[in-house]
């Protein structure tokens, strides 16, 4: 393959992404993001006693000030570079699920032997399997999230997805590549995990229940407001099911330039995991929010940085590790 055509099959990669359900700007997720985003402007709007119009809401959904930023345009260049970084590398690299999930089944034969599979009529296996993939899934990315908070080195390449000095729906792709190697390694492990684990107990024909190609559950995290979790539009769902469920609001919170804030609500679709860690803050408990990582959010303004000051900074607390333990 020539380079050629390489970046033009990835190009074209880039483009499905808005008719992939499995990917955060499925245009289905985006218009349910715009249709969620129209009651807070309508209620922001009777609070400063101005008309609502249309011109108005687009201007409160996507102002220039945020999607023109340079934070913004180096999000999109980011996603490009990325793609082709993930294209050229990663394959050579990564973990994949079906060999994981072989040994995982060969493992539970070899200790506890082979059983008589559940019997569960077909929907009742399809319903358990795609319940174990979603919560497997969701407690895996939490915990990868919770490590790269509180492990420095990891820090310092989760640090690029947080110095973001404005949130848009592309921010989701605002990772080093490291970070996004660990999550697709996290995927592969978790998939493949569940795979063998589901196979051995309610035997070969697993079939998970999908809207569009995506599980249902993932599908309704998405549908319900996804891309407004990176944006400027405030949504809370509420006390009583953030308890539950991480709203928009508590994602934003997340990216707090504050500490505190910002080393909580690491989940992605349930909050439960934050509560049991005690990591959980409701967005009724912030009243004010400034996002970024403080001083150090500048020297991720440049795209080299971007990609090389993780280097440099992880090395930094290795050596002086290395010198205080000498």
């Amino acid at each position: 393959m020539t380079v050629f055509d390489f970046l033009s099959a990835n190009m074209q990669e880039l483009t499905q992404y808005l008719f992939d359900a499995n990917k955060r700007i499925y245009w289905g997720y985006l218009v349910s993001a715009i249709l969620l985003a129209v009651p807070v402007f309508l209620l922001q709007a009777k609070k400063q006693q101005q008309a609502a119009s249309a011109i108005g809401f687009f201007s409160f959904l996507m102002p220039k000030k945020i999607y023109l930023s340079q934070s913004a345009r180096n999000d999109y260049a980011l996603l490009v570079i990325n793609k082709l970084i993930k294209a050229a590398l990663f394959p050579m690299v990564i973990l994949t699920m079906a060999p994981i999930a072989i040994w995982v089944t060969t493992f539970l034969e070899t200790v506890f032997g082979k059983i008589e599979y559940l019997q569960l009529s077909a929907t009742s296996v399809m319903i358990v399997f795609t319940l174990c993939l979603f919560i497997f899934d969701d407690f895996t990315r939490f915990y990868l999230h919770y490590i790269l908070h509180r492990i420095p080195i990891l820090w310092e390449f989760h640090k690029v997805h947080h110095s973001a000095r404005v949130l848009t729906p592309f921010t989701i792709y605002r990772s080093h590549p490291v970070e996004s190697y660990l999550y697709a390694c996290r995927m592969a492990l978790t998939q493949g995990f569940v795979v063998g684990l589901c196979y051995y107990f309610l035997g070969p024909t697993l079939k998970m229940i999908d809207i569009v190609g995506a599980n249902i559950f993932v599908f309704a995290f998405n549908i319900m407001g996804s891309n407004l979790r990176h944006s400027h539009i405030w949504l809370s769902w509420g006390d009583k099911v953030e308890r539950w469920l991480i709203s928009p609001a508590q994602h934003q919170i997340h990216h707090s330039d504050e500490p505190r804030l910002c080393h909580s609500n690491f989940g992605s679709a349930l909050s439960i995991w934050d509560r049991i860690a005690g990591c959980f803050t409701l967005a009724s408990q912030v009243k004010e929010l400034t996002i970024g990582i403080g001083k150090q959010t500048a020297e991720h303004d440049k795209l080299i940085n971007i990609y090389f000051s993780p280097f440099k900074h992880a090395w930094q607390r290795i050596w002086h590790k290395r010198r205080f333990k000498s």
